[in-house]
């Protein structure tokens, strides 16, 4: 009733005024007690307010997490012009330039006969690129050693540990752990900070910036009215999703097509003929030979459909409704599962099966049953960005190269966070 919803809307501004561990302390107590008691409604309402506190103590308020419309629409309006296509067509040099390093990578261990550890020499590539293009940072992973992969990798298993075991950061065994997963936190967020106002001092010197992702970002919320502390604040945020999402999930994503099209010959045969086709023996793939590589889409996206990095989204539900005879209450927010969902019978024809002619141009369409980048308006913002630097990857993969999976190795899916392979996918 309303004393009991008024009632637990003073417990949620009381917790807000605690400390971060004393907040954290009592509502796990509540939510233990309550989970005992039978009190359903009130134990998912409060383990929501705590998984949001969890992380949005990490991502903040940026795209993914920002439940305002107002805010949230704002932080997009500013993004978007830095996706466009016109903009992302620019990008086709450094996603050319980065992938031929990760090709001379692996011509180094196919000459020297060395087992390949796919899944790392990806993370490193991915994560060049997006450092690259998004904010005019040169790592060059595959000869520098950098803490940001391990950091990234360090806060997304937290993330899912803490969400696992309520009372993981209190047990003393585990305070190394916590303390390590806060350091990496904090790394990407204070490197995030540093590299965001160093751009603004250089631009509002008139120096000479990068035509990248950052910079375009700048310039557009330079645009917008009525700026505060809390947008700038938002940029940060979005700097720290935009860098693991672009990242992690895409060396996942190409992980997964590598470990599938090594288990179907016959599937990697017609994607490398596509690819001599239609790139043959160039150096640089363009942005309109993407377009020609229609079954090495169709590859990704069944990839995507049996292995999506990002396993699940949710929605606020605005108002009460009923589907399938069932009342979903207004106010409650509904989790999505696209691994479930990619591979459920009822939505595709023998669902465990690798088959790109699910995704066949002229193969009915999968309606509200795929998502591996969610949909409508909050879909993810970095969609095509991704799909371009992965069709990039894989043409010049299967351009160069013939591969074949160690043999012994496991196919199982690790979650951490992302959804990866266990093994590595070792060529």
């Amino acid at each position: 009733n309303n004393i009991e919803w008024v009632a637990l809307l003073y417990f949620v501004m009381f917790l807000r005024s605690l400390s971060e561990f004393l907040r954290t302390l009592l509502l796990r107590i509540v939510l233990l007690h309550w989970s005992h008691t039978g009190l359903n409604m009130y134990t998912w309402v409060l383990r929501g307010i705590y998984y949001f506190l969890l992380f949005f103590g990490f991502f903040g308020n940026g795209l993914v997490t920002a439940r305002d419309h107002e805010q949230w629409y704002k932080q997009r309006r500013i993004m978007d012009p830095a996706f466009s296509s016109l903009y992302l067509r620019g990008l086709m040099g450094t996603f050319n330039e980065r992938a031929e390093k990760l090709m001379d990578k692996l011509a180094e261990l196919a000459d020297n006969k060395t087992e390949a550890n796919m899944l790392h020499l990806l993370n490193c590539v991915t994560l060049d690129v997006i450092s690259k293009v998004a904010f005019g940072v040169d790592l060059d992973l595959l000869k520098n050693s950098s803490p940001f992969p391990k950091a990234i990798e360090t806060c997304l298993k937290g993330m899912v540990t803490y969400v696992r075991d309520v009372f993981f950061e209190f047990n003393p065994k585990n305070r190394r752990n916590v303390n390590e997963v806060r350091e990496a936190c904090r790394l990407l967020r204070t490197t995030g900070a540093k590299w965001i106002s160093e751009r603004k001092t250089t631009m509002q010197n008139g120096d000479e910036v990068p035509k990248d992702i950052l910079t375009q970002i700048i310039k557009t919320a330079s645009q917008e009215e009525n700026m505060t502390e809390e947008d700038e604040e938002f940029m940060l945020d979005n700097f720290v999703t935009f860098f693991i999402a672009g990242q992690e999930t895409t060396a996942n994503q190409l992980g997964f097509c590598i470990m599938a099209l090594g288990r179907h010959p016959e599937i990697l045969e017609k994607a490398k003929k596509e690819v001599d086709d239609v790139i043959g023996m160039k150096r640089d793939i363009s942005y309109d030979d993407l377009g020609e590589l229609v079954y090495l889409s169709q590859v990704l996206k069944e990839t995507l459909r049996i292995y999506p990095p990002a396993p699940g989204t949710s929605r606020d539900v605005a108002e009460d409704m009923v589907i399938d005879d069932i009342h979903i209450p207004g106010g409650f927010s509904v989790v999505f599962n696209s691994y479930v969902s990619g591979r459920l019978e009822r939505f595709f024809k023998d669902p465990l099966r690798f088959d790109p002619e699910r995704f066949h141009p002229d193969a009915p369409k999968p309606y509200y049953c795929y998502y591996p980048f969610a949909l409508g308006p909050r879909s993810c913002l970095g969609q095509n960005f991704a799909q371009m630097e992965a069709k990039v990857v894989m043409a010049k993969l299967l351009q160069r190269f013939d591969f074949t999976l160690v043999p012994g190795q496991t196919f199982d899916i690790l979650d951490a966070g992302t959804l990866r392979p266990k093994s590595g996918v070792r060529c």
